[in-house]
């Protein structure tokens, strides 16, 4: 599927926005579908597992990262990872998002009318680590203005319980996580609490 999007996010109407967001959440369960199939599971199974098509949300946020002389002394967003599923990232052409792969941080390629799709923390735990929550930063443009438009793909915070799936769990591969709730999983993230009660 493809999806075409204007980059002057200041045109888009709410219409255009809702449309956009029915369109997106197809997609999403495409992508589940096929990670699904990756996984050895029914193809439907991650989509159930996160709350399915009427349970999941879409967040929306947009970043602006003004121009800045010095580029190599700030961070526009600092190192981190999703809470999310799926994260979906358009952009206005100006590069900036950089990926952690090895010890290398490489600046990710962007293809005009094209979204940059990353896997967060909640995939990786229902995977039981086989997928990876991607470490992620933004940087600011010297010349250019930079701007992103972050959709964020989360199941619902307190009645989806997010742990590893019965199926990739074995006496060869334990348990990676412990059962917690998605705002539970939050509130960690937020708090930064190294040893908690969903330390293994």
């Amino acid at each position: 599927m493809q999806i075409r999007f204007s980059t002057d996010f200041g045109l888009l109407s709410s219409e255009v926005m809702q449309e956009f967001g029915k369109e997106l959440r197809v997609l999403v369960s495409k992508m589940l579908a096929m990670l699904s199939l990756g996984l050895g599971l029914d193809e439907g199974r991650l989509d159930m597992e996160l709350g399915g098509m009427e349970g999941q949300l879409l967040q929306f946020k947009i970043n602006y990262y003004p121009k800045c002389p010095q580029p190599d002394l700030a961070v526009g967003v600092e190192t981190h990872t999703d809470v999310s599923s799926l994260t979906f990232i358009l952009h206005n052409n100006v590069p900036g998002l950089q990926v952690l792969h090895g010890d290398k941080w490489v600046t990710a390629k962007l293809v005009p009318d094209s979204f940059i799709v990353h896997i967060g923390d909640t995939l990786e735990i229902l995977s039981n680590g086989v997928f990876k929550s991607i470490l992620h930063r933004g940087l600011v443009n010297k010349e250019k203005v930079r701007i992103s438009w972050a959709v964020f793909c989360e199941p619902p915070k307190d009645t989806v319980v997010l742990r590893p799936l019965p199926e990739l769990v074995t006496e060869g591969t334990p348990a990676k996580f412990a059962p917690r709730t998605f705002e539970q999983h939050i509130q960690r993230k937020l708090f930064k609490k190294v040893q908690d009660d969903f330390s293994l």
